[in-house]
Order: structure tokens, then C-alpha cells, then sequence
């Protein structure tokens, strides 16, 4: 009996995931590589980016260091990702626009939040990159395959591996 209900949750788990557009490896039901980050605007918008869409967006290079380890990452910055759900950014970012935050979620429903104006590159030298190539390589999948590097940070705390989703919120 176990083992039709192991093989109907992974019935039910490939049909689920073929109705979301999204292929599981059945193997160890994680995602394969070449999935996508969901990024939602306040207003609802909802944009997928994957990897190739990511590499079309403006790429910086950042060097941070976590636990010791220096570390060389490439890709956009976090305020260049929500731009494309509609957040404000440098003259624009104001008034009503200083209450907007991201929530940061991951595979492993570890959770942060940055307000808006601390992710403004017109106000920070330093500010979160969203990517999926570190240290000359693609991010494996302990640790991607999207990840947030913040190297203006002390500690990593607000870093954030398997990246799934960014939500644009109002606080």
C-alpha cells in the first residue's frame, strides 16, 4: 500500500508541475536549472524571468565576502529586476514610492525583505545583485539556481540562495 501512495504523490506532483508549465526531476523532485524567478509588481503585474532574461538585463560584477570566502558574482541588480514589474528607481523613487519594499522568497521558504531605497542605485554604490554565475561559473544547486549576493552587507544574513520569487509590496 505504501507504494501506490508514494507513486500516486508523484503522479499527482508531475501533473501538477506539467499544469504550471514547470518540469520536476523526478529523481529528487527539485527543479531543474533553467526554471525561472516569478517577480510580481504591487500592482499584480508577474513577470518569469529565467536565466537568459536575466543575462539580457544591465550586468554588474560584485566582489563580496561570506564566511570567510571572497566571492566574484555577476548579474543585475536587484532595482533593475523589480523595474520590470514597474518599481520606481533614482528621480522617480519618492514619496509614496519610499514605502515600497521586496520580499525575497526561496525554495526553502527562507524569507527577507529591502526597502526600495536602500536596493536605489542612485543613492547606493552598493546594492543587491540577482544571478546565477558566481566565480566564474553557473551557480550549483545547493545554491541556486538563482541567488541574491548583497556585497554591501557585513554579514550574509539577507543573501538568499534558490531564489523562487520577488514581490514588490507596499508597508
Amino acid at each position: 500500500m505504501a507504494n501506490r501512495s508514494h507513486a500516486a504523490i508523484a503522479l499527482i506532483t508531475g501533473l501538477v508541475a506539467i499544469s504550471a508549465g514547470v518540469q520536476i526531476d523526478a529523481a529528487n523532485q527539485s527543479m531543474p536549472a533553467n526554471s525561472s524567478v516569478t517577480v510580481k509588481g504591487q500592482d499584480g503585474k508577474i513577470e518569469l524571468i529565467d536565466a537568459e532574461a536575466l543575462a539580457k538585463l544591465p550586468q554588474r560584477e560584485v566582489h563580496a565576502e561570506a564566511h570567510g570566502k571572497a566571492i566574484t558574482c555577476r548579474g543585475p541588480t536587484l532595482s533593475d529586476v523589480l523595474a520590470r514589474v514597474g518599481a520606481p528607481q533614482g528621480d522617480a523613487l519618492r514619496g509614496k514610492g519610499l514605502i515600497l519594499y521586496a520580499k525575497i522568497s526561496a525554495r526553502d521558504e527562507y524569507r527577507v525583505v529591502y526597502s526600495l531605497a536602500e536596493l536605489d542605485t542612485a543613492s547606493h554604490d552598493s546594492v543587491p545583485i540577482l544571478t546565477t554565475y558566481c566565480d566564474g561559473k553557473n551557480l550549483d544547486e545547493n545554491e541556486g539556481p538563482f541567488r541574491i549576493i548583497y556585497p554591501g552587507e557585513r554579514r550574509p544574513a539577507r543573501w538568499v540562495r534558490q531564489v523562487s520569487s520577488i514581490e514588490l509590496l507596499a508597508g
